[in-house]
C-alpha cells in the first residue's frame, strides 16, 4: 500500500488544497501530496502561465495538450497544478518559472527548490 508522507506545505502549515478542477497531484486527491513512489516529486502547486506551458512543451512534457484516453484534459494558463519540483527549477533557471502556491506546496519540495526561490514565485508576491 502507497503511504502519503506528511501533509504540511513550506510554510510549515497544513498542506492546502492545489486544484480540483482539473484535479491534480500525484494521488489525484487534489494536493501535491507525496510519497516514496512519487519518484518525480509531484510537490509544487503551480499557476500555470502560457510561457511556461510553451517551455514545458519544448523540453517534453506537453501539459496543454487533452488526453482524454487518460481523463486529462489539458493545461491552460491560470489552472493550478501539482508540478515536479525538478521541472519547477528548470523554468526558474530558464527564467520562466509559473507561480507557486506557497500554501499548496509540499514540504519535500523543498528537498530540490530552495524556498527563497519558492518565495520569488509566490502567487501573493508582490
Amino acid at each position: 500500500m502507497i503511504k502519503p508522507h506528511t501533509s504540511e506545505n513550506v510554510l510549515g502549515g497544513t498542506l492546502e488544497l492545489c486544484s480540483t478542477k482539473p484535479l491534480t497531484g500525484y494521488f489525484r486527491d487534489g494536493a501535491c501530496n507525496t510519497c516514496v513512489e512519487d519518484t518525480g516529486s509531484h510537490t509544487v502547486c503551480a499557476v500555470m502561465t502560457d510561457e511556461f506551458l510553451a517551455f514545458s512543451k519544448y523540453v517534453g512534457n506537453d501539459l496543454s495538450t487533452p488526453h482524454p484516453e487518460f481523463g486529462f484534459v489539458g493545461l491552460k494558463a491560470g489552472d493550478a497544478w501539482c508540478l515536479c519540483a525538478g521541472r519547477f527549477l528548470q523554468a526558474h533557471d530558464e527564467g520562466c518559472a509559473p507561480k507557486v502556491n506557497l500554501a499548496a506546496t509540499h514540504m519535500r519540495a523543498l528537498n530540490i527548490v530552495p524556498l527563497a526561490v519558492l518565495k520569488l514565485h509566490a502567487v501573493d508576491a508582490a
